[in-house]
């Protein structure tokens, strides 16, 4: 029973979710104490309790503790089922955290292809948008030889959720490793403004403040409008295609925020990233640690920005799997990470 301290790092979600796949993944069992304890809301939220169950009914698990505001977990794996799953979260909860958890598990330890429907939020803050799993996450994965396929069925924003992603995994006997240090001259962007339920004149500011912003730093853009259905809800990303895997930079915008605020947000992380020269973005990086350890090959990559959500994720892969993970870099700044993978594919 591997023993975690859910208050390490920036003491969030992160270190439940990777457990739980990292549990199916080495069938190994865990129990986690002080859940999301630097949190504001301590303890599981609906999101984490429903990625928790998810966790347990795609590999047959064991597990005590997945109630909304529990601190300790439980959980033993058993194994991995292929399959359709339906899965609602019930609140604006990120979608794209609760598929980010199981689609390892099916992709790697499934006899067959399975098909994930999510229902909840799939544009609420502090989380991976829809686009952004599409983009850049679905990209990585496309990459190292994972060819999954994602959609967005309808939207959800923060308050009323009811957004609906699909996921279609194949199964996958392995994945290839990652050689990415390199990041060319960024020219050009590309990108979308969109609003749901709001006026068209939101996505017009958004989309002009974002070109403005871009072209006084020499960056040719094109940020088309959309208008979605559902909402209430606005968001606007900005995307860098000329790298070998795209990055795609993003703002949801909320009640009283200006538009031009919205715009600004994604504008600065796209131009810091721009600058920086790394062919990796903060997210990015921290989200394909968990595949890079089951290559069969050690991967080397660079990222723009060394993040206190990377450096937890380490700290749960060594629990599970020892010392795998070189880090050349400090926190905020550039760095370079080599991951050795584990051998038992």
């Amino acid at each position: 029973m591997i023993t975690l301290d859910g208050s390490i790092g920036e003491g969030g979600g992160q270190v439940l979710r990777s457990s739980l796949t990292l549990a199916i993944l080495t069938s190994q069992p865990f129990k986690i104490e002080n859940i999301r304890a630097k949190r504001p809301n301590p303890g599981l939220r609906p999101a984490h309790v429903l990625a928790v169950k998810a966790a347990a009914q795609i590999s047959a698990a064991r597990y005590k503790g997945a109630s909304v505001g529990s601190m300790t977990l439980y959980f033993e794996p058993g194994q991995v089922r292929s399959g359709q799953y339906h899965l609602d979260i019930g609140t604006a909860g990120a979608t794209s955290l609760v598929l980010q958890t199981i689609v390892l598990p099916l992709a790697l330890r499934g006899s067959g292809p399975s098909e994930v429907t999510i229902t909840g939020g799939t544009h609420v803050a502090n989380s991976p948008c829809y686009h952004y799993l599409e983009v850049t996450w679905a990209g990585f994965l496309h990459r190292l030889g994972l060819p999954l396929t994602v959609e967005m069925i309808r939207p959800g924003f923060y308050p009323r959720g009811n957004g609906q992603i699909r996921a279609k995994i194949p199964p996958c006997a392995f994945l290839e490793p990652l050689i990415d240090r390199d990041c060319p001259v960024i020219t050009t962007a590309g990108g979308f403004s969109a609003v749901a339920g709001l006026p068209r004149s939101i996505a017009e500011r958004q989309a002009v403040r974002v070109k403005q912003r871009l072209k006084a730093a020499g960056i040719d853009c094109h940020i088309p409008i959309e208008e979605w259905a559902g909402g209430p809800g606005t968001v606007v990303a900005v995307i860098f295609r000329q790298l070998e895997v795209p990055a795609l930079f993003f703002s949801i915008g909320e009640r009283g925020k200006p538009a031009e605020l919205v715009a600004d947000e994604a504008a600065d992380a796209a131009l810091a990233f721009r600058d920086r020269g790394a062919p990796v973005d903060p997210h990015g990086a921290d989200q394909i640690l968990l595949p890079l350890l089951f290559c069969r090959g050690p991967s080397v990559f660079r990222l723009s920005e060394v993040s206190e959500h990377l450096l937890t994720n380490i700290e749960v892969i060594r629990a599970f799997l020892g010392d795998r993970i070189q880090l050349e870099g400090q926190l905020g700044k550039v760095g370079t990470i080599t991951v050795v993978p584990r051998l038992e594919l």
